[in-house]
């Protein structure tokens, strides 16, 4: 088969849709090779090579030469087609919740990546353009695609009840992390470096996500702030937002700005690190698509404590605890379960290794190709 993927956001774009392209672009380069890969992008930034480093001979990046003069969004939603006719594609994977216009003319099958429609759920935290946009697109995509991947059991859920898309039309294929959260740290000093780099200097609590409502995280200081034991911090990890100060104020005048710590612009090869120097990683994430972070940290052989509510026991399954996200006590009532039974932490975190093996680039690659031969 001829393969073509939307992949401006796996060469533009390196956080969530990104990674998210990247690892499934690698995933079908290494374990189905045999077929023709074609990435579709506007343009390259930066050292691309670097995300795909191993693969560029076997991946036929296509960028707008015959209409380099026009917009590149009208490009990817347009003027693709003609070019996807051209080069004979036979399937066509928009890869972040988007698919172009006129697939069905030009002959080529069609399938789109639906990671969430948290968009519909929480409208008042998206702005009004965004959800116009977003509804436009999502909405032709599922309606339009041959085939829909859900990122989720939830997801998928939300698709059927959002857009009233047939379930058979939908395939759950769960995603995977980047490969280096995979690996174990065998030299404990670069742990070590990176806790001093951030002047971390007690065992403690991790969290990683966005610092936004939705995620939780003023719930999560405050079961922090009602846990019996005392002899650890909270390190909150995300980027710069209005909700950050907000939660920054509150530490200050609960008086436990020695305790809490928020780390902002953390690159990206500090996090393994951070995860397997943590005694425990929390994610009390309201709603989710899917929860990475969940699978990076029980790849770090780290027992999690989770939210209840959406896709988040998906995600950890038996390597987790979950909790209320809405229960304060019951949030710091699993978090002390962890922190004070060994047993238990060496259950969860053997439960969470074993689990996170149907999250590995092989499978994930052959039940993609099943999708693309199917169509």
């Amino acid at each position: 088969m001829r393969i073509g993927f939307d992949a401006k956001r796996a060469f533009n774009n390196y956080t969530g849709l990104g990674n998210y392209s990247r690892y499934i672009i690698e995933a079908l380069l290494e374990y189905a090779p045999e077929h023709q890969y074609f990435a579709y992008t506007p343009k390259l930034k930066g050292n691309w090579y670097s995300s795909l480093a191993d693969f560029p001979s076997k991946l036929q990046v296509q960028l707008p030469v015959a209409y380099a003069q026009l917009p590149a969004a009208l490009w990817r939603s347009w003027f693709i087609a003609k070019d996807l006719q051209h080069d004979k594609i036979d399937v066509f994977h928009g890869l972040s919740n988007e698919i172009p216009y006129g697939l069905k003319k030009a002959g080529v099958k069609s399938v789109v990546s639906i990671h969430d429609l948290i968009f519909l759920r929480y409208p008042e935290q998206y702005p009004t353009l965004d959800r116009f946009f977003y509804e436009r697109k999502f909405k032709y995509a599922c309606h339009n695609a041959d085939a829909i991947v859900a990122v989720s059991e939830q997801t998928k859920r939300d698709i059927i009840d959002f857009y009233g898309t047939p379930a058979e039309r939908i395939h759950v294929i769960y995603q995977g992390c980047q490969p280096f959260f995979c690996q174990r740290i065998a030299d404990t000093t670069v742990i070590d470096q990176v806790k001093q780099k951030y002047n971390i200097r007690r065992p403690y609590i991790l969290c990683v996500a966005s610092f936004t409502e939705r995620k939780n995280q003023l719930r999560l200081i405050k079961a922090f702030q009602q846990l019996a034991t005392k002899d650890h911090d909270l390190v909150l990890v995300g980027g710069k937002s209005k909700y950050l100060e907000e939660l920054k104020s509150y530490v200050v005048q609960a008086g436990i700005q020695n305790q809490v710590y928020f780390l902002s612009g953390v690159p990206a090869e500090d996090l393994p690190a951070l995860y397997q120097g943590s005694s425990l990683f929390v994610y009390p994430s309201l709603f989710e698509g899917f929860g990475i972070p969940i699978i990076e940290a029980l790849h770090s052989g780290v027992p999690v404590v989770a939210a209840t509510g959406s896709c988040l026991e998906e995600a950890g399954g038996g390597g987790a605890l979950y909790a209320n996200p809405l229960d304060v006590a019951d949030l710091a009532d699993k978090i002390q379960q962890v922190l004070s039974n060994e047993a238990l932490q060496n259950k969860l975190v053997n439960k969470g290794q074993e689990h996170v093996k149907q999250f590995a680039a092989k499978p994930i690659a052959e039940q993609l190709t099943q999708v693309y031969q199917s169509l």
